[in-house]
C-alpha cells in the first residue's frame, strides 16, 4: 500500500491532527518485550489466597499484546472466586484483559476471573487471545490458575512468563561460558575430504578430520586447518585407527610436531606395519 510507512518518533506541524495512537506505542513495546508477561519489578503480581472466595494480586507491571498496565506499589487487585461445589473440581483462571474498540478508539485493561466448569475432573476455561497487532479486539493473558476442589481453593498456580530486565539478560549472557564465534573447513589436497575447525569466544580451538597413514613411511601426517596458539605443548592431539578385517590389533599413537602439524605412528601388535589407510584425528587447544 502506498504511503504505508508511518513515522512515529517525529514532530508534525501543531495544526495537524494527532497521528500517534496507543497501538503505535504497543507495536514498539511488543517488538522489544516480545510476548505477554509480567516484569521483574515490585512484587511481580504475586497472588495470595485470602479465603475460598478471594485471591489478592499484589503490585507489578505486565504487558498484554504490547500494552502495558500496572498495579501501583502499595495497591492490589482482589479477585472474587465463585463458590465451589461439594464433590466436584473446577479450574478458574485469573486473567489480565486488554480490550479495544479499534484503531484510535477506546481501550480498556482490567483483571477478571474466567470461571471453569465444575465436574469430576477440572478443565481450564477457554481464553480469548486475539492478535492485537493484527487488529484483534480482545486479548486475555492468564495470570493464575485457581484450583478448586469441593468448597476449597487448593492451589493458585502462576501461568505467566516472567520477563527479565536488561540487567538480568546481560547477566545471563555473561554466564554463558562459551560459544562458537567462527567455524570452517579446509579441503584435503587431492581428495574430496575436509578437515574442520571451531573457534570459541573463550579462546578454545577444536579441530578434527581425517588423514592418511602411509605403509611406506610408517606414519601419517596431519595438517591442521589453522595453527594453534602457543607451542606444541599447549594443545592435545588424539588419533584413531580404522578396523581392518582379518588383521591383528592396530596400535596408533599421536605425535605433536608443531602448532600447525602432527603425526600418527602405527604398528600391529606383531610389530608389523599396517597397510596404507585413513585414520581419524581430533585436536583441542587455543587460538588466542
Amino acid at each position: 500500500m502506498s504511503g504505508g510507512l508511518k513515522g512515529l518518533t517525529l514532530n508534525t506541524p501543531p495544526e495537524e491532527a494527532a497521528h500517534i495512537y496507543a497501538e503505535d506505542d504497543a507495536a514498539i513495546f511488543q517488538s522489544i518485550a516480545g510476548e505477554d508477561g509480567v516484569f521483574t519489578i515490585g512484587q511481580q503480581c504475586k497472588a495470595t489466597t485470602l479465603s475460598n472466595n478471594k485471591v489478592r494480586i499484589a503490585d507489578g507491571v505486565l504487558i498484554v499484546g504490547g500494552h502495558f498496565a500496572r498495579i501501583p506499589y502499595g495497591k492490589y487487585e482482589d479477585c472474587e472466586i465463585a463458590n465451589g461445589e461439594s464433590g466436584k473440581k473446577r479450574n478458574d483462571i485469573i486473567v489480565a484483559v486488554f480490550e479495544t474498540t479499534g484503531t484510535g478508539g477506546i481501550d480498556e485493561m482490567r483483571c477478571t476471573v474466567k470461571k471453569g466448569v465444575a465436574g469430576t475432573t477440572a478443565v481450564d476455561p477457554e481464553l480469548t487471545q486475539d492478535d492485537i497487532y493484527n487488529n484483534g479486539k480482545i486479548r486475555e493473558m492468564p495470570l493464575y490458575r485457581v484450583k478448586i476442589e469441593g468448597l476449597s481453593i487448593v492451589a493458585v498456580e502462576p501461568m505467566f512468563d516472567l520477563k527479565p530486565d536488561v540487567s538480568m539478560i546481560n547477566k545471563s549472557l555473561s554466564d554463558i561460558k562459551d560459544y562458537v564465534i567462527e567455524s570452517g573447513k579446509v579441503q584435503i589436497a587431492s581428495t574430496s575430504k575436509c578437515n574442520y575447525y571451531e573457534k570459541y569466544a573463550s579462546g578454545k580451538l577444536v579441530q578434527w578430520g581425517v588423514a592418511n597413514y602411509s605403509y611406506t613411511n610408517g606414519f601419517g601426517k596431519i595438517t591442521y586447518p589453522i595453527p594453534f596458539a602457543g607451542s606444541a605443548n599447549d594443545y592435545m592431539l588424539f588419533v584413531q585407527g580404522q578396523y581392518m578385517s582379518g588383521k591383528v590389533v592396530e596400535i596408533m599413537v599421536a605425535s605433536k610436531n608443531t602448532v600447525s602439524q602432527g603425526y600418527a605412528y602405527s604398528r600391529y601388535t606383531d610389530n608389523s606395519k599396517p597397510d596404507t589407510h585413513n585414520f581419524d584425528w581430533y585436536a583441542i587447544g587455543r587460538w588466542k
